[in-house]
């Protein structure tokens, strides 16, 4: 026997989402009290608690996580159903939700959102910049970005982004003070800039040249989550950073940054827009990921 109705899964799925019931308030156009007084009543019905509530955070139970992997997808799929019939009636619309690292987001918000939304004014787009490899279906989201190596294997790739190469950077001040590494192992002896994940998973130099690896544990003064901050410790002379090259390629070219171990610096596929292939994508994600495809057929990319 149904135990929920449609209004009140999708305000479980808004303050999921949100983690917050004020935030998923202004989202649905209701006050909070109204959002507490709904999921009082879905949680007496079902008889488990959904959520875990304090005055500064709410939180998934493990109850409300299985229901998130439930209804998530399904409402999804009731909000593209809709937005199908409206597309078609009139002109495309309907939300779509990416997550993306900043790097990523960027590159598409440069060079294909411009145009896309001028064409399609009804449809609107999201990026949630996360460093996770998150589930995207899980999640709530419609596709994701990220590396050709790191999408799962059961998504449709929309490949649009050169192969791509880390370099170990550093400022001329830094290297006039500490002698320039030959070999990965010389890194032990140096200060540098690490990169840690949101899962709390610190990132390992891997180098590679000529069918050797090495993978690196550094160590050093900084630790950052982000990798245009890595760029900015290492223009302010705090010690080397490994960072996507793309990233530094303009202070290379100007003498800003110094490149070392350039033979060890490994290549691999670039970046790809990712959704399910188990589902039918709705209409403002499958004009999104055409858009995506034209730029890159356009710019010569892979």
């Amino acid at each position: 026997m149904l135990r929920a109705g449609l209004s009140e899964l999708n305000v479980f799925v808004a303050i999921a989402h949100q983690r917050s019931f004020s935030a998923a308030a202004r989202t649905l156009g209701v006050s909070p009290s109204a959002l507490s007084h709904a999921m009082r009543g879905l949680e007496g019905r079902l008889g488990v608690r959904l959520f875990n509530r304090t005055t500064r955070s709410v939180a998934l139970t493990e109850a409300g996580e299985q229901l998130l992997r439930r209804v998530a997808p399904a409402i999804a799929d009731l909000e593209d159903a809709v937005n199908e019939v409206t597309s078609a009636r009139d002109r495309p619309s309907g939300s779509i939700r990416i997550s993306a690292s900043e790097s990523a987001a960027k590159l598409l918000v440069r060079n294909v959102l411009p145009g896309f939304l001028a064409t399609y004014p009804d449809i609107h787009v999201e990026f949630v910049v996360d460093t996770r490899l998150v589930d995207i279906v899980a999640d709530g989201f419609d596709a994701g970005i990220r590396v050709l190596e790191d999408v799962p294997r059961d998504m449709i790739a929309v490949r649009f982004g050169a192969d791509m190469r880390f370099a170990a950077v550093a400022s001329p001040a830094y290297f006039a003070a500490h002698e320039a590494p030959r070999a990965p192992h010389d890194l032990a002896q140096h200060r540098c800039i690490r990169f840690r994940f949101e899962s709390g998973t610190l990132y390992r130099w891997d180098l590679e040249q000529h069918g050797k690896s090495a993978s690196i544990d550094v160590d050093g003064p900084m630790t950052l989550g982000n990798l245009n901050l890595m760029v900015e410790a290492a223009l302010a002379g705090i010690g080397i950073a490994w960072v996507p090259d793309h990233l530094v390629s303009a202070h290379l070219a100007s003498g800003q940054l110094v490149r070392v171990l350039a033979e060890w610096s490994p290549s691999f596929a670039g970046l790809c827009l990712y959704y399910p292939a188990n589902r039918h994508p709705p209409t403002a994600l499958r004009l999104f990921a055409q858009a995506v495809r034209d730029w890159a057929e356009a710019a010569g990319l892979p």
